[in-house]
């Protein structure tokens, strides 16, 4: 399992396929007279409306601020990169501007060795998402703009689509619920089809609030479910379920329909520095993560994702549920011990 063996995994070449919204994360330590300004609760993911959009240039003006590629699902495939440690392992699709930025994420991602597939918008400026952290925890404020632009038109291209070929594994969060629904489906049908694994990632309350329609349309097809304990309890709650437990709320959810019998469905929930839960065949596992005093702790934003990145590069490697939740836990700790959704220039993970 150390670094030698991974490397000369040949049959791992584009093995994992991630889709999502490309924003660059201006992370910034901030104060709570910051947030109230702006309206942010801490430990929220929003999208920016009118009254936000100042907030960017104040960041950038009164705090050190850092840029740093982001985004739920490339954070994730970057860490799952980095985690396996084989060039081309992970390809990601997502619309960017063509400007500043844009090249900046493009140079961010390809440098961790994952190779990115942007559309390209000529008119809107590359998304950006304000991290805006107090006291270790984080509060995400995303202005989508150029990611907001992605179209199935580019995926259907014969090169584009040639990825989704290629790949046995698919990850997107479910914030592109909120961008392009018909790509979601396009590559969900292909993997039920193909008997290959689709994963979504509940991402976000006003995703399981507000974007219900397009996730239960969706729903059928995921395989792996992630989310964390406040997404679970929103889901249950627009779901009608009347139950609060994290545990109940797992099960249900892995219950849901499935459009093909090729994998059963099985949910992962984080709850922080609470053990994880995870409902498979009608049964409770918990996992409990790695303990962090306090004072290591430098901010939780990219920790979900992490999780996730961890997961899958183990799961296509076609690791167990146990070793995988392991790299899972190894990874967001590694994570939230350091700025922003960054790492070292090789794993630890043994």
């Amino acid at each position: 399992m150390g670094g030698a063996d991974r490397t000369c995994k040949t049959d791992l070449d584009g093995v994992l396929l991630g889709m999502g919204n490309p924003l660059l994360d201006i992370s910034a330590v901030v104060d709570q007279a910051f947030l109230d300004k702006y309206d942010v609760k801490l430990n929220n993911a929003i999208l920016a409306d009118e009254k936000h959009f100042p907030m960017y240039k104040e960041l950038a003006d009164k705090f050190n601020v850092e840029y740093i590629a982001g985004g739920a699902t490339q954070n994730a495939i970057r860490v799952a990169q980095w985690m396996l440690q084989v060039p081309g392992a992970t390809n990601y699709i997502g619309c960017i501007g063509k400007d500043k930025f844009g090249e900046e994420m493009k140079k961010s991602s390809t440098s961790a060795g994952v190779h990115v597939h942007y559309r390209e918008d000529e008119t809107t400026p590359t998304g950006t998402c304000g991290v805006l952290v107090v006291g270790g925890e984080r509060s995400l404020v995303a202005n989508l703009s150029a990611a907001n632009c992605y179209k199935v038109d580019h995926l259907k291209q014969p090169e584009i689509w040639a990825l989704v070929e290629k790949a046995k594994f698919f990850y997107i969060a479910g914030f592109f619920l909120t961008v392009s629904p018909a790509s979601i489906l396009l590559v969900a049908k292909h993997a039920a089809e193909k008997g290959k694994t689709f994963m979504m990632n509940l991402a976000a309350p006003f995703i399981c609030e507000y974007f219900s329609k397009p996730l239960l349309e969706v729903f059928p097809y995921i395989d792996y479910v992630f989310g964390n304990e406040t997404e679970a309890r929103t889901f249950a709650k627009v779901q009608g379920w009347e139950i609060e437990d994290v545990e109940e709320i797992a099960l249900k959810i892995s219950a849901l329909p499935k459009a093909t019998g090729t994998h059963k469905r099985i949910t992962v929930i984080t709850q922080g520095a609470d053990p994880t839960v995870v409902a498979e065949d009608g049964k409770i596992l918990k996992f409990p993560v790695i303990g962090l005093p306090k004072e290591k702790l430098v901010d939780t934003n990219g920790a979900g994702d992490a999780f996730v990145g961890g997961f899958l590069a183990e799961l296509v490697q076609g690791k167990d549920l146990k070793e995988s939740i392991r790299a899972g836990n190894y990874a967001a700790n590694v994570i939230i011990q350091r700025s922003g959704c960054t790492y070292p220039d090789k794993p630890s993970f043994v």
